[in-house]
C-alpha cells in the first residue's frame, strides 16, 4: 500500500526555483514536504518517528538522499514555519494532482500522523482543512483515516 503512494508522489512534476536550485514556490514536493511538517507539529509534539517518516516518505518518493534530502526537509519545514496559511500549500497540490492522487495523498498523509501511533484532535483538524481544500470529500477522508488506523494497529501487534 505504501508503495502505491510512493508511485504517484514519484509522478509529480519537478518546479525548481529560478536559480535552478532548491525548490521553489510551484514546486510540489516542498509544497508536500511542508503540509507533512505542519500536521506532525500541530499537537505541539514532535516525535522522532514522525520526522524519520517524513525523511523516509520523501527519500523514497523522489530518490533524494544526503544533501539533496536535507535540502528539501530544511526547505519544506522552513515553508511551513513562514506560511500564513494553508493554501499556499494546497493550491499547488491541487493544481499538479488529480482527484485521485489527491486522495492518495490524503492517505499519505494519515500515515505520517499515525506514524508516533496516535492521532490528536489538532492533527485530526489540519488534515480535515487539508482535505477540504484539496478537494476530498469528508467521507473519503474519514474512510482513509480508519483504513489507515486499521493498518497502524496490526503494524504495532505484529511488531510485539
Amino acid at each position: 500500500m505504501f508503495d502505491r503512494l510512493l508511485i504517484f508522489l514519484k509522478g509529480l512534476p519537478l518546479g525548481e526555483d529560478k536559480s535552478g536550485k532548491g525548490f521553489g514556490k510551484d514546486d510540489p514536493r516542498l509544497a508536500v514536504a511542508a503540509l507533512m511538517f505542519h500536521v506532525i507539529d500541530a499537537d505541539g509534539d514532535r516525535r522522532e518517528e514522525e520526522r524519520k517518516r517524513i525523511a523516509e516518505t520523501l527519500s523514497e518518493a523522489y530518490q533524494l538522499k544526503g544533501d539533496e534530502l536535507n535540502t528539501l526537509l530544511a526547505a519544506g519545514e522552513t515553508a511551513d514555519q513562514e506560511a500564513i496559511d494553508l493554501y499556499s500549500f494546497t493550491s499547488v497540490i491541487k493544481r499538479h494532482l488529480d482527484e485521485q492522487e489527491r486522495i492518495h495523498f490524503i492517505e499519505l498523509m494519515w500515515e505520517i500522523v499515525y506514524a508516533d501511533g496516535d492521532v490528536d484532535e489538532l492533527e485530526d483538524n489540519v488534515m480535515w482543512r487539508v482535505a477540504e481544500l484539496i478537494g476530498v470529500s469528508s467521507r473519503e477522508r474519514l474512510t482513509l483515516k480508519h483504513t489507515v488506523a486499521a493498518r497502524a494497529a496490526a503494524a504495532k501487534t505484529k511488531a510485539k
